[in-house]
C-alpha cells in the first residue's frame, strides 16, 4: 500500500491558547541568567554572532566589537531606579572581557 504524504493534523495545531511573541520570549528567557559580581546582581544575557548587527564598544576592555560578533548583554537586576533606568544602562561585553570584570 502506498504511503500518504499528507500531514495528518491541520498545521498549526495546538498554538492558538500562545500568545503571539510568547514563544520568542520563553525561547530567549531561556537563555537569559544572573551572575553576582562586586557585591551586586546582574542579568547577562548572549548574544549570537548572527544576531550582533551593530557596533559596541566593550566597557571592559575599551575595544570595539565589530558586527557578527558573540558577545553578551549585562545590565544590573538589583538596581534602584527600576527595570526601565536598569535596561536603559545595559552594556555590551565581550565574553572573555565579562568573564574577568
Amino acid at each position: 500500500m502506498p504511503r500518504s504524504n499528507r500531514p495528518r493534523r491541520p498545521r498549526g495545531r495546538g498554538h492558538e491558547d500562545v500568545p503571539e511573541g510568547a514563544g520568542l520570549e520563553r525561547l530567549m528567557g531561556g537563555w537569559r541568567r544572573t551572575e553576582f559580581r562586586r557585591g551586586r546582581e546582574w542579568s547577562v544575557q548572549p548574544i549570537s554572532a548572527v544576531s550582533a548587527q551593530k557596533e559596541y564598544l566593550c566597557p571592559g576592555c575599551g575595544l570595539t566589537i565589530e558586527p557578527g560578533t558573540a558577545h553578551v548583554v549585562v545590565w544590573r537586576a538589583d538596581g534602584v531606579l527600576g527595570d526601565a533606568a536598569d535596561l536603559a544602562a545595559r552594556r555590551h561585553w565581550h565574553h572573555h572581557c565579562w568573564s574577568i570584570a
